[in-house]
């Protein structure tokens, strides 16, 4: 089925139960701005809930897509064809890895990235969030350079904070995506094991046809990334996991409303530098 491409949300339920079951039954939630930005950022989840029953993942990418790369044949394709060709490259992928549900909100990046117009994203997402209520929710981490990813993490943050306290994400994480997180100190480093699954990650990042072919091979660039985190990530042991993902625990900010978010990662920043200095003896 192809989805029209227009700023309303997009909600794609794979397996066609009500919409009240597909939220309800939501275990692994992330909240990511592009198409592709979850299979990438949050397949520890998706490969968690991949087959299980009582499991569940679900996924809301914010932004319509409008802005994606193109190239080969998508060379002289509008905003609005790019629109509809990503809404259904998302909703393919969410067929794939058996997503509970796939909802995409359709808004513009520069609309996001501009604090004085993200209150209704954060209204939609404290809605999402108070259906679903899961246990995990992944999200872009604040120390990343794309800046639709920083504004959807702060969005989620503050969506998050809106929520009372007994509904909240056990877990919140933060990942990588556009800057890895490789510089954390080991203590602040969340590194989720990506192994286990190849063949469903390389199906998921395939599903992305438009922005390999406009020049961005992704998916082989998120595989490799993988692998080099588990190789690097430690020195003295032979590697018993062969994929990583890193990402930065945001639990705090989701269960202590008076952190601030500036200071929280700035914190984070300071541990890395007293690492290196102190490295140099």
């Amino acid at each position: 089925m192809t989805a029209a491409a227009n700023n309303f949300s997009d909600l794609f339920i794979p397996d066609d139960v009500v919409k009240p079951e597909a939220y309800a039954r939501c275990s692994h939630l992330a909240i990511g701005a592009h198409q592709d930005d979850l299979e990438f950022m949050a397949f520890h989840g998706i490969n968690s809930c991949y087959g299980d029953d009582a499991l569940w993942f679900g996924g809301v990418t914010c932004t319509d897509g409008s802005g994606s790369s193109r190239a080969g044949k998508y060379a002289d394709f509008t905003d609005e064809q790019m629109k509809t060709v990503r809404i259904d490259e998302q909703r393919k992928a969410a067929k794939v890895g058996g997503y509970s549900f796939i909802n995409q909100l359709g808004l513009a990046s520069s609309t996001i990235k501009d604090p004085k117009q993200r209150g209704p994203l954060v209204d939609q997402l404290e809605t999402i969030l108070l259906q679903t209520q899961p246990e995990v929710l992944y999200t872009h981490n604040p120390a990343d350079k794309h800046g639709s990813h920083i504004a959807v993490c702060l969005a989620v943050l503050e969506a998050v904070r809106r929520v009372p306290p007994f509904s909240r994400p056990k877990k919140v994480y933060g990942c990588e995506v556009w800057r890895d997180l490789d510089w954390l100190s080991d203590d602040d480093k969340i590194a989720l094991d990506v192994s286990g699954n190849t063949e469903l990650a390389e199906k998921l990042n395939a599903c992305f046809n438009s922005q390999i072919a406009g020049g961005k091979n992704y998916g082989e660039a998120v595989m490799g990334r993988r692998k080099a985190n588990a190789t690097f990530f430690d020195s003295n042991n032979v590697d018993a996991i062969n994929q990583l993902w890193f990402a930065m625990d945001l639990t705090p900010l989701a269960e202590d409303d008076t952190l601030d978010i500036t200071e929280f990662v700035k914190a984070k920043i300071t541990r890395f530098e007293d690492s290196v200095v102190n490295g140099l003896g």
